[in-house]
């Protein structure tokens, strides 16, 4: 099963790790690794190599990967990380639910 529980887009907050109890937004979700990339978090140094002539070189600093596991959602409605729950609306589409307050988003 590659499926996550946040999508991109969503607020979380991160569980464990040096940028514990910190919120950010989702930028980046990979399913095949159970990785996300957190706006603003985890940040890691990268050496980048000038590739044309004119083009700089030097340190930068990038988001980088966290698993997936380490971060909860944050609920838009009541604004608590929550776990999330889903449910079958009428029209047959499933909908992401807060456990919390059971505001849809």
């Amino acid at each position: 099963m590659n499926n996550l529980h946040v999508k991109k887009g969503d607020t979380v907050v991160v569980l464990s790790g040096k940028d514990k109890g910190k919120k950010g937004k989702v930028l980046e979700v990979s399913p095949k690794e159970q990785k996300v990339i957190v706006e603003g978090l985890n940040m890691v140094t990268k050496h980048v190599k000038p590739r044309r002539q004119g083009d700089a070189g030097g340190i930068v600093k990038a988001e980088g990967a966290l698993y997936a596991c380490k971060v909860m959602a944050v609920c838009p409605k009541c604004g608590k990380p929550t776990r999330l729950g889903h449910k079958i609306k009428e029209d047959g589409s499933k909908a992401r639910v807060c456990k919390l307050c059971g505001a849809e988003y």
